[in-house]
C-alpha cells in the first residue's frame, strides 16, 4: 500500500514535467533515458537540503521547492552551463499532499522559467530533505572553473551578497515577516544562469556564493594557485541591507554570510566592459570588489588601504 501510494503522489505532483530536449523516456520507468546534444559536454551537480539545517522547518513548501532546486541551477551557473534535466530525491515524515502540491508548485515554476525537465527520483518517508540532481551541457572543450584566475583578474559580484544571512536572522526572529524583501531573498535565491552563460569565454574563473563571500573566494583563488584583495569600500550593500542591519553589520553580512547564491567572477581587466554589458542587459547588478593578486590568501583592504583580518563562511559539519 505504502508503494502504491507513492506512485500516485507521483502521479498527481511530480509527474507531467519531463519533457524537453533530449528526454528519450522520463518520468516512470526504471530509469530516465537522455540523448546528450551533438558536441556538447555534461556538467552535473548534486545537493540535499535538510530541514533545519539549510532551511527552516516553518519553511512554505513552495519555497522550499524553489530554493532545493535554485542551488543546484547556481552551480551550472558558475560553470556557464545551460540546464536540461534534473532528478528529485524527496523524503516527507508523512504523505501530506497539500505540501508536495505547495513543493512541487515551486520548483516547477523556476524549472519552467529555465527550461529543465525534471526526468525522475523517488519519493519516500523519512525526515524531510530534498535532494536535487541537476545535469547541464556546455560547448565541447568550454567552462567555466575556479582554477583559471590569474593575478591582476578584476574581481566581480553579481547582486547585493548579504541580503540572504540578513533574511533568515529577520525570518528567525519574526517568521510572519515571510514576504519582507530579505526574507525572500534568502527562502527564494535566483540562479545567475544567463550571467553564468554570458560568462563562458569571457571570465577566467567562477564561484556561486553558497558558503559565503569571502569563504568561497578562497575556493577559488586556491584553486588558481593566486591570492585577492578584497577592497571593502567597493562591496555593494542593498539599501534594505543597510536600513535593517546598520554599516557594521551590512558588512559583515556581505563578506560571511551564506546563501546568497550570486556569482563571483574574475576577469582580465580588458573583460570587465563586455562582463559589465552583459549583466546590465540582464538587469543584474555586477561590482567590482577587487582583484587578484600573486602572493597567496584574501586579504581586505580597509578604507585607507591598511590589510584587516578576514573570519570564516559556512562550515557544513
Amino acid at each position: 500500500m505504502e508503494r502504491l501510494e507513492e506512485f500516485q503522489l507521483i502521479g498527481r505532483w511530480l509527474s507531467g514535467f519531463d519533457r524537453g530536449p533530449g528526454v528519450m523516456l522520463g518520468i516512470g520507468d526504471d530509469a530516465a533515458v537522455l540523448r546528450p546534444p551533438l558536441a556538447h559536454d555534461l556538467a552535473m551537480t548534486v545537493d540535499s537540503l535538510v530541514a533545519g539545517t539549510h532551511f527552516p522547518v516553518t519553511a512554505p513548501a513552495a519555497d522550499v521547492g524553489h530554493r532545493a532546486l535554485a542551488v543546484n541551477l547556481s552551480d551550472l551557473a558558475a560553470m556557464g552551463a545551460t540546464p536540461l534535466w534534473g532528478l528529485l530525491a524527496l523524503t516527507l515524515p508523512s504523505a501530506d499532499e497539500p505540501w508536495l502540491a505547495a513543493f512541487a508548485a515551486g520548483f516547477r515554476a523556476l524549472a519552467e522559467r529555465h527550461a529543465m525537465a525534471l526526468v525522475g527520483g523517488n519519493l519516500s518517508r523519512g525526515p524531510l530533505m530534498a535532494t536535487v540532481q541537476v545535469t547541464g551541457t556546455l560547448p565541447q572543450g568550454r567552462w567555466l572553473g575556479r582554477d583559471g584566475g590569474r593575478a591582476g583578474d578584476v574581481l566581480l559580484v553579481s547582486g547585493w551578497p548579504g541580503e540572504a544571512a540578513a533574511g533568515l536572522a529577520l525570518w528567525e526572529a519574526a517568521p510572519s515577516l515571510a514576504r519582507d524583501h530579505l526574507v525572500r531573498r534568502y527562502l527564494r535565491p535566483e540562479p545567475r544562469v544567463a550571467l553564468g552563460q554570458a560568462a563562458l569565454g569571457v571570465a577566467s574563473a567562477a564561484i556561486d556564493i553558497s558558503d559565503g563571500l569571502l569563504a568561497d573566494l578562497g575556493h577559488l583563488t586556491a584553486a588558481s594557485g593566486c591570492g585577492a584583495e578584497v577592497e571593502l569600500s567597493r562591496l555593494p550593500l542593498s539599501d534594505a541591507l543597510r536600513a535593517m542591519r546598520g554599516p557594521a553589520q551590512a558588512r559583515h553580512d556581505a563578506l560571511y554570510g551564506g546563501d546568497d547564491y550570486e556569482l563571483l567572477l574574475t576577469c582580465p581587466a580588458a573583460a570587465h566592459a563586455v562582463l559589465a554589458a552583459a549583466a546590465e542587459a540582464q538587469d543584474v547588478p555586477l561590482t567590482r570588489i577587487g582583484q587578484l593578486c600573486e602572493a597567496p590568501g584574501v586579504r581586505l583592504l580597509g578604507e585607507g588601504g591598511e590589510v584587516l583580518a578576514p573570519a570564516g563562511g559556512f562550515r557544513h559539519f
